[in-house]
């Protein structure tokens, strides 16, 4: 079965956000203080979290990728992975992580049946990453992604967003990683969401923070010519390109400056039980209450129908304002 909405789009993929806290404070998802505190209540459990995930599977949702804040913060994760592998119609299940806890969890989380990994990393610098993510250790993230790799999470993605002023001058020494690793560097246009517009000292201000994926295949012309590719396995939104003999890719995600929008497959849950059809729009379907009232699967599957219908075309034509009130936190992004 496959769910199509109002504009002939095949959805498959959900993506899931498991927590919205996190162990670090990168300056375009977080305030300085984190994500608001919520009561446990508020949030959906990890059997409420697998229920949904059954309900969407049987229309079709058959790629599972979890998210956060920081997935790996949330108590039972391995046990949630467990759960979701073993859902029929479930063909895959992936997450994406800050791999700063990884080392102690990659093995783990293979053995409960996850899929691969993607690795936000936006430096390979010590000082730039205390900087950019306020808190939290380089070293430690690197012993993640070698405890993922060690633990067979591939293809590893690492997802990379480009500041200029701040990190745009590493580009090549981030697209340098794909020639000596069969890794996939995907560089990200960074994007204006509320809850994260003041990035503190020293940092650029928010008309000054984009570079588009043009400019950024630009810099990279001294290295060789970007060969075109089809990249690794899963669907998404990024352009891929391949340095001349290098086992692994370069990915370009542009939602700013070249939105994918007319090819979106995804619905998006919120740790606190919103379904949401894009991620700049505040429209969703709220389904914690029903989750809360022991809904079956036909009824919750009625909701997700609702969010289905009401997925925009396309994201708003004004992206200066973000998405009012929610860091990427919260929204899972």
């Amino acid at each position: 079965m496959t769910s199509i909405d109002r504009y002939n789009r095949s959805l498959d993929y959900l993506r899931v956000s498991v927590t919205d806290r996190c162990n670090l404070r990168c300056v375009y998802c977080m305030p300085p203080a984190g994500a608001p505190a919520r009561r446990h209540e508020k949030i959906l459990s990890l059997e409420q979290i697998a229920r949904l995930v059954a309900a969407a599977a049987d229309l079709g949702f058959h790629k599972i990728r979890l998210t956060g804040g920081e997935p790996l913060v949330r108590k039972g994760i391995v046990a949630l992975v467990g759960m979701l592998t073993a859902t029929p119609g479930v063909d895959e299940v992936t997450m994406t992580t800050n791999a700063t806890l990884l080392a102690s969890y990659a093995e783990p989380l293979a053995r409960a049946g996850l899929r691969r990994v993607n690795i936000s990393l936006d430096t390979q610098q010590p000082d730039r990453f205390q900087r950019i993510t306020r808190l939290g250790s380089l070293d430690a993230a690197w012993e993640g992604i070698r405890a993922a790799e060690a633990a067979g999470l591939n293809p590893l993605k690492i997802n990379v967003v480009v500041v200029r002023g701040v990190n745009d001058g590493e580009l090549a020494e981030f697209a340098a990683l794909t020639q000596d690793h069969p890794w996939h560097v995907r560089f990200i246009e960074v994007m204006p969401l509320e809850g994260a517009e003041d990035w503190g000292p020293g940092m650029p201000d928010a008309g000054e923070r984009l570079m588009t994926a043009t400019e950024m295949r630009g810099r990279l012309a001294g290295l060789g010519p970007l060969l075109p590719d089809p990249g690794p396995k899963g669907q998404g939104p990024a352009r891929y390109y391949r340095l001349p003999g290098a086992p692994g890719t370069l990915g370009f995600i542009s939602p700013m400056s070249d939105h994918f929008c007319e090819s979106c497959n995804r619905l998006r849950l919120t740790a606190d039980g919103w379904l949401r059809g894009c991620l700049f729009s505040d429209v969703g379907v709220h389904v914690k209450p029903a989750l809360d009232a022991g809904a079956d699967a036909a009824e919750l599957q009625a909701l997700i129908r609702q969010a289905i219908d009401a997925k925009p075309e396309g994201r708003p034509a004004a992206m200066e304002t973000g998405v009012a009130g929610r860091a990427m936190s919260m929204i899972g992004g």
